[in-house]
């Protein structure tokens, strides 16, 4: 008799990033030589800016490849704090920053130390698809809140204040978000803030899109309109979007000291530090010139506004225009229950299925963000290949029938 390995019950209910899934998919049908286009990953197409790929590399020269303090080393804190003050007119102290192994790093620390069993965290939908599964990993509960897509996702704050109780532990808010594009005026940011003071509860803001926003405004976050809310705001922030160095998986945080100090324990019993030669190499990027930072946000708009214009003339798709990241976020439910070669199309998985095997288009089915009718595709790629994947998306719904 064989015997099963018993495995936690955490893990068995654990379920796999489906944006990495349709990634990992896709690439090896690429491998295998199928034509594929690939539009499903939030990932950067440019390479890592050559300033930056040098102080790695002097890092190594320089025999930079032992421990560093748990929370990152200090010039790099210190150039973080600079650049929230820049960037946000925030003032953070160094032991108020902490660096970690990537922005998703930054958020399970977060999570870990602030949430007991119970304590409800509400995540406004769509979300980022390791949102909800950091949560309950700290056995936190999840509470979805609903947003409208006829008002560009804004947050339904009179649904918010009916969902707070005293479990109410935090808010994670994503802007510009991870999948829509969206940014939430300052209005309903304010808003926010007000609860948070008047119920306690945390507001996480995760803001790795910060530069990359298309509205003519520069970055900003609910702590930097509401300073005296400062004190409830845990601000995540990273450098894989921003400077094309998702692989170096660096991120960092910003917040009360008592958060960070158990943040950064957490992280001591787990993976330690975070990448020496990589630290060295974010300190060249926040430091250093910004031209290329400014270069790719002016491609990033030019292939906005090529796959918006090709949306719109799809027939039965409605989609809201982004004001930042790098996704496109259609409604491509009117096709649903249509037919095409033997295949019924009822949900978004199941179309994301048919077009990666039927027209070669990786994209991710809304139902990972929470909402079935819709795909999220990413224009961080070249516009050649955007093209060629509006082409094959046009022809793919068109040969929906009912």
């Amino acid at each position: 008799m064989s015997w099963t390995f018993p495995l936690s019950e955490r893990v068995r209910n654990l379920k796999p990033s489906p944006t990495l899934a349709i990634d990992t998919k896709a690439k090896t049908l690429k491998a295998k030589g199928v034509d594929i286009i690939n539009l499903s990953a939030g990932e950067p197409d440019f390479d890592t800016p050559e300033h930056i790929k040098e102080a790695a590399i002097k890092a190594i020269r320089d025999g930079f490849t032992k421990y560093t303090p748990v929370g990152g080393i200090p010039e790099l804190k210190e150039a973080i704090a600079a650049k929230f003050e820049q960037d946000y007119k925030l003032t953070y102290r160094p032991e108020q920053i902490m660096v970690s192994t990537g922005g998703k790093q930054v958020l399970y620390n977060v999570a870990q130390a602030i949430l007991d069993p119970g304590d409800e965290v509400i995540i406004p939908v769509p979300y980022w698809v390791s949102y909800p599964a950091i949560v309950e990993l700290a056995e936190g509960t999840v509470r979805f809140l609903p947003s409208d897509p006829d008002k560009d996702f804004a947050l339904d704050l009179a649904e918010l204040g009916s969902m707070l109780t005293s479990k109410t532990r935090a808010i994670i808010l994503n802007s510009p978000s991870n999948p829509t594009g969206a940014v939430y005026s300052r209005e309903d940011l304010m808003t926010v803030a007000a609860l948070a003071v008047e119920h306690n509860f945390v507001i996480i803001t995760d803001d790795i899109y910060d530069q990359i926003r298309f509205d003519n405004k520069g970055p900003e976050n609910i702590a930097s309109l509401v300073p005296e809310a400062q004190d409830h705001v845990i601000v995540v922030n990273g450098v894989s979007k921003t400077y094309a160095m998702t692989g170096w998986r660096i991120g960092y945080l910003a917040g009360p000291q008592a958060v960070v100090k158990a943040a950064t324990k957490i992280q001591s019993q787990s993976t330690s530090n975070p990448n020496s030669i990589a630290q060295k190499a974010v300190l060249a990027a926040l430091t250093g010139p910004q031209d290329e930072v400014l270069k790719m946000k002016k491609a990033f708009l030019e292939r906005k506004n090529y796959i918006m214009e090709r949306l719109e003339a799809i027939p039965g798709i409605s989609c809201v225009k982004p004001k930042g990241a790098f996704y496109v976020f259609p409604d491509l439910s009117s096709y649903y229950g249509k037919k095409a070669f033997g295949k019924e199309i009822n949900n978004s998985l199941e179309m994301a299925d048919y077009l990666l095997e039927e027209s070669r288009i990786a994209g991710v089915p809304g139902i990972a963000f929470g909402d079935d009718r819709f795909m999220r595709f990413s224009y961080a790629t070249d516009l050649s290949i955007i093209q060629e994947g509006m082409d094959r998306l046009r022809v793919a719904l068109s040969n929906l029938n009912s």
